[in-house]
């Protein structure tokens, strides 16, 4: 891609924010839900389609699951109800994972050894989540959305990644559970044996994590990956890939929560799923020639907006 191809697709990226946080129909339609004003029914579906699109070139560009920039842009910018984004954020992140899940085991990237405690762990405090979620007041949840975001974008800014963490010595737990694995870089060729430590504390994190999946109807991944990598020492492929198959799991529990409660409209999940699919696609051939450096300060920049517009929304309503 040209440098000024570059330059362009940074500009729609931002233009399209900036679409979205200034465009007056945005305003007048939050005016008119209020009100009963109604709009063409296709209008919103449209609209949805072009934004995720973008998002969906961002996500894979700026290395976050869709979930995490459907939930507070959606919210934050749609006249949609938090529940439905919610419930269509949970169904988003689940569709990439599904997708990716056979694909990484296969390739024997993904670990079923280190995805299944983890995963029932996980899962299991995601519906105890979304059963939270649903209960709270509105506001409340978009408070507890904007911190969140600020706090993903704080964890952005200053995570760091390891391809082989240093795990002197197997723990007790993980030697019980049989969690360790083989497998061959393909850039190098050589072959890995990995372990893992700090079981215990990993697996009692993956509770707050499966918590606030369910509730903010966010994929894990930002969350996931740090933990398996930096703290239980899995290199760091093993890590995302491990993380890519957990949430067709964990995701699966929670979005039952919200289909159960009638929060899944298919006039929503249906475009956004498109438009993130289809931006993943864009996404993935501009993945070798884009800079990510940019692309991801315009991902935190987004989320950091999108964070600010919750806690906003959440304050005064």
């Amino acid at each position: 891609m040209t440098r000024l191809g570059r330059l362009a697709f940074t500009g729609f990226l931002l233009a399209t924010f900036v679409f979205l946080a200034f465009n007056p129909a945005f305003a007048e339609a939050e005016a008119a839900s209020q009100t009963g004003a109604s709009y063409p029914w296709w209008i919103w579906p449209v609209l949805l389609l072009f934004v995720t699109f973008a998002m969906g070139v961002a996500a894979v560009l700026g290395g976050v699951g869709g979930g995490v920039l459907f939930v507070p842009i959606i919210s934050g910018f749609f006249p949609f109800h938090l529940d439905f984004v919610r419930g269509a954020g949970l169904l988003v992140a689940l569709a990439g994972a599904l997708a990716a899940g056979p694909g990484l085991l296969k390739m024997n990237l993904a670990s079923l050894r280190l995805s299944i405690p983890v995963a029932l762990i996980a899962s299991t405090f995601s519906i105890v989540g979304a059963m939270i979620g649903l209960a709270l007041p509105t506001n409340l949840v978009q408070i507890a959305l904007g911190a969140t975001i600020l706090g993903i974008c704080a964890l952005m800014l200053t995570a760091k990644k390891s391809e082989l963490p240093d795990v002197p010595k197997a723990d007790a737990l993980s030697q019980a559970l049989h969690i360790y694995g083989v497998y061959q870089e393909a850039t190098t060729g050589q072959v890995i044996q990995w372990k893992i430590h700090r079981t215990w504390q990993g697996l009692a994190l993956f509770v707050v994590i499966g918590v606030m999946a369910g509730m903010f109807g966010l994929g894990a991944g930002w969350a996931n990956v740090p933990v398996l990598n930096l703290l239980m020492g899995a290199p760091l492929k093993i890590s995302v890939a491990t993380s890519k198959f957990l949430l067709s799991i964990t995701d699966t529990s929670a979005a039952w929560i919200y289909l159960n409660n009638g929060c899944v409209i298919p006039l929503i999940v249906v475009p956004s799923l498109v438009g993130i699919m289809l931006g993943s696609f864009v996404g993935v051939r501009l993945l070798r020639v884009a800079k990510p450096t940019i692309v991801r300060w315009i991902v935190i920049g987004m989320l950091g907006f999108a964070g600010l517009k919750a806690l906003h929304k959440g304050v005064f309503g």
